[in-house]
């Protein structure tokens, strides 16, 4: 008899052993394990002559069971093979971890044909074997095969083969289930990312509630979601970069990239190669191409920060490509075109500098399409508080610490300074005093020296001694209040002498 059924093979010893021999050849042979499933299926296919096969795996996450690789399926077909552990002749495979020799598929009401692959064929005439893969006592994922059906005759060669195999590649499975298992987890960690910083950045996290923020949120707002250039103006410290955040996140290219430069800290001999790339060789060092910022921040935003600091033969290069959005890397000859937002940021007068010749003015008009000024924090006076509260928060959970009040004398301090580092003075003001409490109260002692004898920002002109006293009175006054204005008490409290008490309230004027 002349048809090459997987039975009429299987009778053959040497045939059998020439299929393993060239299974146990890909696995050696493969360069990278994970990519020998394919051709492992289609060995098993030329040497037993079946109508299609299957290599499923199990996810460890929800359980569900899909098909890696096929042979003898079409692409929607396998794109509706999904199934649970119990679930058909492949879902009781994985389950018991027990193979399954179907002789005639259209007498097993179990079969259920998810993938619709054997639709308008005759199932009398086919057979199907399923066999787990298994790594030590758990099941990997199941081996699927649909050969034709032979008329008394038993399957159990076939299946014992099947298992040999399957026992061969258990290992290159594994590797696929867990390559598989950790892109998921890569997966679900960069959509967690991407609602983080869409959280994190969006405008009513920029922290601030004095009327001159509210009227810059409103700003904010109505230019986000269009693709207008956006010039942040402001003094150092002010929280530019963190607008031009929630501008991105705030737009509708917020999934894609948010890609920034500090044009202060590029020497200007690589300004270009930064912006607009460059290619191999095209200066000392350029061993390789390279992208430029421009290009990586294609359909996102790109951020320019402290741009009054941008070289004029750069300015010259960057106003060409804002007005034709094209560009050449540096040392090429290619036009590349790209789609990008400018948000640009500076603490410098460029209006001065236009007239003093030190900043384009046709860039300037290119740039200051809508313009946005971000307060310093001396004019926001009423945010001081629900920043400082704000940092409190961050850092104590940063550090690990309990930290609940800010004292009275503390808060006059944050209250009377004048904040030239303005958020991001106060930004590390409030860690430093997060690092040096030790009781869960901000102090005055626990602020900065410069802070302690004045709001201008001078340094201290005193020494131990006035610190000495500042803090002593800041413990007088808090000790006082506890005990509701009773010297006895707060002497107590203190471990000092009621007369001490009395001298020490007297010294320092309080009642």
């Amino acid at each position: 008899m002349a048809h090459s059924s997987a039975l009429h093979q299987t009778e053959h010893g040497s045939n059998e052993l020439r299929l393993l021999y060239d299974i146990g050849s890909l696995l050696c042979e493969a360069p990278d394990i994970e990519t020998v499933l394919p051709p492992v299926l289609e060995t098993i296919a030329r040497y037993l002559s079946i109508h299609r096969g299957i290599i499923t795996i199990v996810n460890r996450n929800n359980g569900e069971i899909v098909i890696e690789e096929a042979w003898g399926y079409g692409t929607g077909e396998i794109e509706k093979g999904h199934y649970q552990p119990g679930e058909g002749i492949i879902g009781r495979v994985i389950e018991t971890g027990n193979p399954v020799a179907v002789p005639r598929i259209s007498e097993e009401p179990r079969f259920l044909d998810r993938t619709g692959a054997r639709k308008g064929e005759d199932t009398r005439s086919l057979s199907f074997i399923c066999v787990p893969i298994k790594a030590g006592n758990e099941t990997l994922g199941a081996i699927g095969i649909d050969t034709p059906y032979i008329p008394g005759v038993s399957l159990d060669s076939v299946v014992k083969l099947l298992s040999i195999i399957a026992s061969s590649i258990s290992q290159a499975v594994k590797l696929r289930q867990d390559r598989e298992e950790e892109f998921a987890k890569l997966r679900e960690e960069n959509e967690r990312l991407q609602a983080a910083l869409h959280d994190q950045f969006r405008p009513s996290t920029v922290v601030g509630n004095s009327k001159i923020m509210r009227l810059l949120y409103q700003q904010i707002e109505q230019v986000s979601p269009t693709n207008a250039t956006v010039l942040l103006l402001g003094e150092s410290g002010v929280g530019k970069e963190r607008i031009a955040h929630a501008i991105h996140y705030g737009s509708p290219r917020a999934n894609r990239s948010f890609i920034k430069l500090n044009c202060a800290a590029i020497p200007e001999s690589l300004v270009e190669s930064e912006l607009f790339g460059h290619e191999k060789g095209s200066f000392t060092n350029a061993v390789s191409a390279r992208k430029g910022r421009f290009e990586l921040a294609d359909q996102g935003t790109l951020f320019l920060d402290e741009i009054g600091e941008m070289p004029l033969p750069a300015q010259a290069t960057f106003l060409r490509v804002l007005q034709e959005r094209e560009f050449e890397r540096v040392g090429g000859s290619e036009t590349l075109k790209v789609n990008v937002r400018i948000i640009a940021a500076t603490n410098r007068d460029l209006e001065r500098l236009v007239r003093e010749g030190r900043f384009r003015e046709d860039l300037f008009y290119r740039l200051n399409v809508f313009p946005l000024i971000v307060p310093p924090l001396r004019e926001r006076k009423t945010d001081i508080l629900l920043l400082a509260n704000y940092f409190l928060e961050k850092f104590s959970k940063e550090h690990g610490k309990k930290i609940l009040t800010i004292s009275s004398p503390a808060t006059h301090l944050l209250m009377k300074y004048e904040w030239p580092g303005n958020v991001r003075e106060l930004e590390n003001c409030m860690e430093r005093a997060v690092i040096l409490s030790t009781d869960e109260t901000i102090h005055s002692y626990h602020l900065p020296p410069g802070m302690q004898t004045g709001g201008d920002g001078a340094t201290r002109s005193g020494g131990l001694t006035e610190v000495m006293d500042a803090v002593e009175r800041e413990i007088l006054i808090e000790e006082l209040g506890r005990t509701g204005g009773n010297v006895a008490r707060a002497a107590a409290n203190l471990g000092i002498t009621e007369r001490m008490m009395g001298l020490r309230v007297r010294k320092h004027g309080l009642r």
